[in-house]
């Protein structure tokens, strides 16, 4: 690993973890800090303690607003920390990560986190701030999750996808003190301070197959069901679940009932697609009327906005109150994302507000007709926006990217398709046919550019 420290308002790169070395840089490998943090005799971890001293001290508890009545023996805030403490107590001498060769105890990684928080905190990081990691999920991710928390900062992972200008604005917006760079992603973090763009690389996925029964858990929009379907014929056994930066990633998931394994798989993949049910340790979820807060009724059709409330939401959005207290409303974070609750109480996103395509003064999920895209055979990737009418509003458009067998389908093949299987009105008046459908860096359809297209095609 190697560190930057960040000098306002450009981030300055120093490779060294001592403030006296910055004349004459030197390259910090992962290698060199996991040996160092081997060493018992390289750093003393001070004992926790709830006063401030004059130097930086390691914490293990966060602030937060004291009830009236508060004190020491009942205000014991629940922190990621608690969860090693007590790991590192029960099971010491059981594994905790195996990466590779490398295999480490509870009690190993507990005393690391330590090690490592004290050095956190001899580089000068006071409470409150920034910390911030560029690397994969290496051993030393992991070990960060504990140790800059415990050293009073503010963990700030950044994603390894993203270009350099992107990465560059997240350091200066965040005001990073001190970032963690994999020694891989030297070169992007190089990048992103002088500001020059690096384009992320095409992953290829190639599966190995193996004895192993794997398990996935598709990330980003709602994936349809023909898409469950495929991954399952894969030989994967797939969950689903739903979450928001906002709210700490995953909070929601489809708990699976042991009586669906016998579905036909059609319907399998329909009960899969759905996000599910709150995690255990998380409060709450509804789908309310976004103007009056009401909620709406649990009967799998009736549509709302869907809001949230856990320990694992976030305090707001940093230096934009304007934003915090347009989603933060009534003690529910409201998502933005529209969905419906079935009788057995599990959660099915529906849409994001703005996808939403009102023809005719019918309301319709741009979720739904993509699912029907994707059971066609011959579409490898589909995206339905709204395109402006002068009769009806709003029709769906349809972009559509195939998989390249010969017979390639016509727009008419497509329409006749989801004629079959949608109402009249949610039929795409438009499919357009392109190689590729545009993608942010992190791969998710950038529907503003689609719908922008749409805009170019008469009705």
């Amino acid at each position: 690993m190697l560190t930057l420290k960040q000098t306002l308002p450009i981030p300055r790169i120093l490779y060294s973890t001592s403030r006296s070395s910055q004349d004459k840089p030197t390259l910090i490998t992962r290698r060199r800090i996991n040996n160092s943090l081997s060493s018992s005799s390289s750093v003393t971890v001070p004992s926790p303690s709830l006063s401030q001293s004059n130097g930086p001290t390691l914490s293990l508890e966060t602030e937060t607003a004291q009830p009236k009545n508060a004190c020491p023996p009942n205000l014991c805030p629940l922190t990621p920390i608690d969860f090693l403490e007590r790991a590192a107590l029960v099971y010491g001498d059981c594994p905790s990560i195996v990466y590779h060769d490398t295999i480490r105890t509870w009690s190993e990684t507990q005393a690391r986190c330590h090690r490592l928080a004290s050095s956190i905190s001899s580089l000068g990081i006071e409470r409150g701030n920034v910390v911030s990691v560029l690397a994969p999920n290496v051993p030393a991710m992991c070990e960060l999750h504990f140790a800059v928390p415990m050293a009073g900062a503010i963990l700030n992972t950044v994603n390894l996808r993203l270009d350099s200008r992107s990465i560059s604005n997240i350091l200066l917006h965040a005001e990073s003190k001190l970032v963690f760079v994999d020694s891989q992603s030297a070169s992007l973090a190089r990048e992103a301070v002088s500001m020059l763009p690096l384009g992320p690389a095409r992953p290829v996925l190639i599966l190995i197959r193996d004895k192993h029964y794997e398990n996935t858990m598709p990330e980003g929009a709602p994936p349809p069901p023909a898409v469950l379907a495929r991954i399952e014929s894969l030989g994967f056994a797939v969950s689903h679940g739903y979450g928001l930066t906002e709210t700490g990633g995953l909070v929601v998931t489809c708990a699976w009932k042991p009586e669906w394994d016998g579905l036909p798989g059609e319907e399998r993949a329909r009960m899969k697609s759905r996000q599910g049910v709150p995690l255990a340790a998380f409060s709450g979820y509804d789908v309310v009327d976004p103007e009056t807060g009401r909620s709406m009724p649990r009967d799998g059709s009736t549509v709302g906005e869907i809001v949230l409330k856990g320990g694992s939401v976030m305090l707001g959005y940093l230096k934009d109150p304007k934003g915090t207290s347009g989603c933060m409303k009534g003690g529910w974070l409201y998502t933005g994302d529209v969905g419906v609750v079935h009788e057995d109480g599990y959660l099915e996103v529906k849409d994001r507000s703005k996808d939403v395509i009102i023809c005719g003064g019918e309301n319709m999920s741009s979720v739904e007709v993509e699912a029907v895209l994707y059971g066609h055979p011959a579409v490898n990737e589909a995206a339905v926006v709204a395109r402006p009418s002068a009769y009806w509003g709003e029709t769906p458009c349809a972009f559509v990217s195939l998989k390249g067998e010969e017979e390639r389908p016509t727009e008419k093949d497509i329409r006749d398709y989801c004629k079959e299987r949608l109402p009249l009105y949610m039929v795409p008046r438009k499919v357009v046919f392109k190689d590729e459908l545009p993608k942010t860096s992190t791969g998710k359809l950038q529907k503003f550019l689609l719908r922008e297209m749409a805009k170019n095609f008469k009705d």
